[in-house]
């Protein structure tokens, strides 16, 4: 009787240290870690501390990332549209933020654009959840700053996965950029004062990568404002306290600095240029650099290039 006990006492107390010195939560997906693999991505307790953002506007969505995240130890916020997570983000500033591509009120898109437009958040890796991530789905949304895409329904290893991949290359920290001097004014004419952190900074500068992004293209004001989750008074409005010009003059100042470049640093003919910078024909585009620069574009090419 006493050696049964004894045994099973044996049993019991290896069994206790066996528990005690290896803690694993299997995955929801896929098969268990290897326990020998200290390098093991996947290892449990790697995002542990980690403050993840989700801005998904479907409940059931938003609470399956929830109950996983929380399940790894991460400190989750939530927000369920693209103003709702730029406004959390701003006031967070999370490790990381799983955002979703189609949402009401405000996109996923037009959200990032604004996350990496604004100095405050512009470094936080954005991740985009999406049921059909078409490849110009994906482009459009690489375009805008996201880093990656996790697609629906979730495979949570691979949510793991990736939330590792980019927390591992995210710098520690921004830089945070020094206060411009009051007056101060930037390359391209804009006020870096009231280009700096506030809203009109912030649609300014997303506005300003879109423009520049497609001088060849004029986009309708209307279309512009809604890509950025405003109105086309409150866009023009920010333009003119940054830049001292509505959204159209401003393009064509940056037009016309763009085909002064490229006559200046290029072989480009003047009738590539003037399409490269959204001129339909050769006449009108000599006719708007004259009136800017007060010279022909073919006599600018001949002061670098008296061959031309």
């Amino acid at each position: 009787m006493q050696g049964r006990f004894a045994a099973r006492k044996f049993i019991h107390a290896t069994a206790l240290n066996l528990s005690r010195s290896v803690h694993v939560m299997p995955p929801r997906h896929g098969k268990m870690p290897d326990m020998n693999d200290a390098s093991d991505p996947l290892a449990l307790g790697q995002l542990a501390g980690l403050r993840v953002l989700v801005v998904e506007d479907r409940p059931e969505d938003r609470m399956l990332l929830v109950d996983f995240l929380t399940s790894q130890d991460c400190r989750v916020y939530v927000a369920e549209d693209g103003n709702d997570g730029y406004r959390k983000a701003q006031l967070v500033q999370p490790d990381i933020i799983l955002m979703d591509v189609t949402m009401p009120v405000c996109d996923g898109l037009a959200a990032c654009r604004l996350l990496k437009a604004d100095q405050a958040t512009r470094a936080i890796p954005v991740i985009f959840l999406t049921a059909a991530a078409l490849p110009n789905e994906r482009v459009a949304g690489l375009s805008a700053g996201a880093v990656d895409y996790v697609a629906k329904p979730f495979d949570f290893e691979e949510v793991r996965l990736r939330l590792l991949i980019h927390l591992r290359v995210a710098p520690a920290s921004a830089p945070v950029p020094a206060p411009a001097p009051a007056g101060s004014v930037a390359e391209d004419g804009t006020s870096a004062v009231a280009a700096g952190a506030s809203l009109d900074g912030v649609l300014f500068r997303a506005a300003r990568k879109l423009l520049r992004e497609r001088l060849d293209h004029t986009p309708e004001l209307i279309t512009l404002a809604q890509a950025l989750n405003t109105n086309a008074r409150r866009l023009n409005q920010a333009f003119r306290r940054c830049a001292g010009t509505t959204v159209f003059e401003f393009l064509r100042e940056e037009r016309m600095r763009e085909a002064r470049r490229l006559l200046c640093e290029t072989g480009l003919d003047i009738q590539a240029i003037s399409q490269a910078v959204g001129y339909g024909n050769r006449g009108n585009f000599s006719t708007a650099f004259r009136e800017r620069f007060g010279m022909p574009p073919t006599a600018l090419r001949q002061e670098f290039d008296p061959h031309a």
